[in-house]
């Protein structure tokens, strides 16, 4: 994915920088040559990295230092200062890392340091082979982490989309609003995936797995056989089911072909109703409205987001879409599609030459559930992410696992979390016996205004508010029984990586 460029800012490291302006715990934002570099004091020493998150090019200057890690402050990636290494999605690659230097009172940056090998794996123990069922963030994840750790034996991702791993986040937002170009949403080039022995067969889809003899069958009849196994099939979109909802000009946003269908459609309409409330339907008209299209949204809630965001921020969200000139049908539905119209239970007719439908997504465990892996709500893993039949293993939207913040078995359906589960599988394959204790996190891009949330309440019995969500300037806490169970954040980025920081502290206590 291609990150945005960076104009030279601050000092030039090569020409060195007083030691007094670099305090400990602090950055000093510069350049080596052309590229973006920070300055980093932590623990008495001192790192030069690059200064872009290699997720969407977010300034780490304005992240947050905590044990020799610099967290991204848009989307949450991690990286250690010492290294550059990405310790956490959805970061797809290092940091680049320079010597510093330390003479006459003041820091000078040297040559770049190299970048680091993978380790030399024994095959003593490994599985024979990985065979992941999945293209999307979780499949992808494993996939590099397997290379990431050593790991030399076949490695192979069964995807029932005909591209590429890409940046389903983006689908939403830049993408469909057209500021993203298309070269920005493959996660990989095909390179890498040759150049990594990473064997992807696109629009190959898994229709029965055999635990006993370890075979996959898939829809053309052809068998795949493995050592392990990642099953992270995601999830599939919930169809509106009202007549009329088959018609051409009805669409659905989940894969890129959908997406790519919806734009092609986009340049003949100019009225689109949005079916849902949701965050990936408000997305949706964000993006369309940006295009100049005139925009309804319906949905059966009082409120946008309300069951997830709560009141407050639900109504920020609302009176935002409404100043960019949205219209919404709250506590309705749908009831007929007609190809120029749509009609409401309220009697409503709304014109309508594009239809959007976001009404939500189940996770596809049919697979698992035949072959005999616990189901409930999701495939039930372990805090390893394993499911009850050895050498299988669970991530992504379909994954339930154990909480340890909550004590419940959740089940999530965010990008950045799937990615998280696919590097912790991965490592589990590889025996590493690695618990899974990520804090959930996703944002959502509403125009110019971001929401980020971590930690996960499906219910709470106090919200606390911060600041004015109005303003966009505001953090909401969601409680339980007096404990801190997520935290919402609006133009308040570093508070959203302080509550991740504290959460995480609370898990491994």
């Amino acid at each position: 994915m291609a990150e945005p460029s960076s104009s030279q800012t601050g000092p030039d490291f090569a020409e060195g920088v007083p030691l007094e302006d670099i305090v400990e715990g602090g950055m000093v934002t510069g350049h080596v040559g052309d590229e973006p570099a920070l300055l980093v004091r932590q623990g008495g020493e001192l790192f030069a990295v690059g200064a872009m998150c290699t997720h969407y090019g977010a300034p780490l200057g304005s992240g947050l230092l905590v044990d020799g890690t610099i967290r991204c402050p848009w989307h949450h990636a991690c990286f250690n200062v010492r290294t550059g290494q990405a310790l956490r999605p959805p970061a797809l690659n290092d940091l680049k890392c320079w010597l510093v230097e330390q003479r006459g009172g003041r820091a000078l940056v040297r040559e770049a340091l190299p970048t680091a090998r993978p380790p030399t794996l024994a095959a003593a123990g490994l599985p024979e082979s990985v065979v992941i069922v999945g293209g999307g963030a979780a499949g992808y994840a494993a996939a590099q982490t397997l290379r990431r750790e050593g790991y030399q034996r076949p490695v192979t991702i069964l995807s029932a989309d005909p591209a590429l791993p890409y940046d389903r986040p983006n689908l939403s937002k830049d993408y469909l609003a057209g500021t993203a170009q298309s070269d920005w949403i493959p996660l990989r080039s095909p390179a890498f995936y040759e150049d990594h022995r990473i064997d992807v067969r696109c629009e190959s889809r898994v229709i029965k797995l055999d635990p006993a003899q370890r075979v996959l069958t898939l829809s053309d009849d052809s068998r795949v056989t493995y050592g392990a196994l990642l099953l992270a099939t995601g999830a599939e979109p919930i169809r509106l089911a009202v007549p009329g909802a088959t018609l051409p000009h009805v669409s659905l946003l989940r894969t890129l072909a959908d997406c790519d269908a919806m734009i092609d459609r986009i340049g003949a309409a100019h009225r689109c109703v949005v079916v849902g409330a949701s965050f990936i339907g408000l997305e949706v008209a964000a993006s369309l409205r940006g295009r100049g299209l005139e925009v309804q949204v319906v949905a059966p809630e009082a409120r946008p987001m309300e069951r997830i965001l709560g009141a407050a921020l639900g109504d920020m969200v609302r009176a935002l879409h409404e100043s960019h000139g949205v219209v919404f049908h709250l506590g309705t539905t749908v009831t007929k599609i007609e190809p120029d119209r749509v009609k409401l239970s309220t009697g409503k007719e709304l014109a309508a030459d594009l239809v959007v439908t976001g009404i939500g997504v189940r996770p596809e465990v049919v697979v698992a559930k035949e072959a005999g892996l616990a189901v409930d709500r999701g495939v039930v893993v372990d805090g390893f992410l394993q499911t009850n039949v050895p050498n299988i293993y669970a991530a992504g939207d379909i994954a339930r696992w154990p909480d340890q913040r909550t004590g419940d078995h959740i089940r999530v359906e965010h990008w950045v979390v799937a990615e998280r589960q696919g590097v912790v599988a991965a490592r589990n394959i590889l025996g590493q016996r690695q618990r899974f204790t990520a804090v959930p996190f996703f944002w959502s891009q509403h125009y110019d205004t971001r929401i980020n949330y971590v930690g996960h309440a499906e219910q709470w019995d106090r919200v606390e508010i911060d600041g004015d969500p109005a303003a966009r300037d505001c953090m909401v806490t969601y409680r339980r029984n007096n404990k801190r169970l997520a935290v919402a954040t609006v133009g308040r980025d570093l508070e959203s990586l302080r509550a991740e920081v504290a959460f995480e502290q609370e898990a491994s206590v």
